[in-house]
């Protein structure tokens, strides 16, 4: 039987990774011996590097050049009539394992930049399932998304202020929430909406500790205390909170850092900031959660408790919200944990024009496309229908017995 043009079939495969590429040719039927050698053929990655000198920026370029890569760089570098450059790697696994070994020993600062994108490459691979030790509980990463339940004990919060200040009704809330769901509840008692009023550490304590009071001694799964300031997470902490989530990434109170490296606790950076100005929103968002990283790594907190979030409504016009929703994945080079919180935001209120009480499905398309760009963790306030949502898309992107 003869093959005629109009049976072959055409297909694409999009391969972000090496067990990706492995299992694409096994499928073939491939040798392994020539699956070892193509697999890093397979996998082509971009990475962008900023704040070159031009001499920097053109060995880089030659060394990438001579492995059959490449690398996009200003036109005023070959003449050095620009002072620093931006940079666009571009290269398949094998190209770059030979271009980080020579540019290992080069000078410049160059070794230590190829450390750098070693480790940017690593963690852009993704990295197997991990516990999370939050004081006597565990957080399983990467077998499914995990859910936090929003718990306001706050009366101005945009969403339900008011509802959870009696200690009663926020336990009530928890349990709800652990029932339909929730891995983790976040328990604040300040207000981010824009607008609000600041308010002291004491009223902040008068505010949460009563909640979680009861919370630690009824609800079984990790409690996380949304606050910056170290004399509130101290006191929490005391009382057998289980991690901090710090909307300002340990630029808040030099303190924290410290009270969460002495108590061994997991925190969440998140990122903020007093400007909407950026050249490259991604970069510099990943370039300021790397350094509340090494501040926290520095302070003794240890790199496996550290789980970052983009910080969506904060520091970020409407139209930025939605490019680093579109760019999330790009926040997987840091190689933590992602947090992405969402939930009724104005970001959805914008686009869809809805009150808060009706966005829920806006809410739940942010959760399910970032779920799919490497979101572990969403924190929501409507549990039961984004634990489903993430039931669903793990379901897809993992396999069906992550379903249920």
């Amino acid at each position: 039987m003869v093959c005629g043009e109009n049976m072959i079939e055409i297909g694409v495969k999009f391969i972000d990774n090496l067990e990706q590429a492995y299992a694409e040719m096994q499928r073939v039927g491939a040798d392994p011996g020539g699956i070892a050698r193509m697999a890093p053929k397979a996998v082509f990655k971009v990475l962008k590097l900023s704040g070159l000198t031009p001499t920097q920026a053109n060995i880089i370029k030659q060394e990438m050049l001579a492995r059959g890569g490449d690398a996009a760089v200003a036109r005023g570098v070959i003449n050095h009539s620009v002072a620093t450059t931006d940079l666009l790697l571009l290269g398949t696994l094998k190209q770059y394992r030979g271009f980080i070994k020579k540019l290992k020993m080069q000078p410049f600062g160059l070794a230590k930049l190829a450390e750098r994108i070693e480790a940017a490459l690593a963690n852009l691979a993704g990295w197997p399932s991990r516990r999370i030790n939050c004081r006597g509980l565990t957080l399983e990463l990467g077998e499914r998304t995990l859910v936090m339940g929003i718990l306001n004990a706050t009366p101005d919060s945009f969403s339900d202020g008011g509802r959870y200040l009696d200690p009663a009704a926020a336990l009530e809330h928890a349990l709800q929430m652990v029932e339909d769901g929730a891995d983790i509840i976040d328990l604040g008692g300040i207000s981010t909406r824009p607008g609000h009023s600041e308010i002291s550490e004491a009223e902040e304590q008068r505010r949460i500790l009563p909640v979680l009071d009861k919370l630690v001694q009824e609800v079984k799964v990790p409690i996380s205390i949304d606050t910056w300031r170290a004399a509130v997470a101290r006191e929490a902490l005391a009382r057998g909170a289980h991690m901090i989530n710090d909307q300002w990434a340990l630029r808040g109170d030099p303190e924290l850092a410290q009270v969460v490296a002495e108590y061994q606790a997991p925190i969440m950076l998140m990122h903020n900031g007093h400007s909407t100005e950026y050249r490259d929103i991604m970069l510099e968002l990943t370039a300021f959660l790397r350094q509340s990283i090494d501040m926290a790594q520095q302070t003794g907190i240890s790199r496996g408790n550290i789980i970052v979030d983009p910080g969506i409504g904060f520091a970020k016009t409407y139209e930025q919200n939605l490019e680093v929703l579109r760019r999330l994945k790009e926040l997987t080079v840091l190689g933590c944990p992602i947090l992405l919180g969402t939930s009724r935001k104005s970001v959805i209120a914008k686009t869809l024009n809805l009150p808060v009480d009706q966005r829920v499905e806006g809410t739940a398309a942010t959760v399910a496309l970032g779920i799919a760009a490497g979101a572990d963790i969403v924190r929501v306030h409507d549990v039961k229908e984004m634990v489903r949502v993430a039931r669903m898309t793990d379901a897809i992107l993992r396999g069906p017995q992550h379903e249920g």
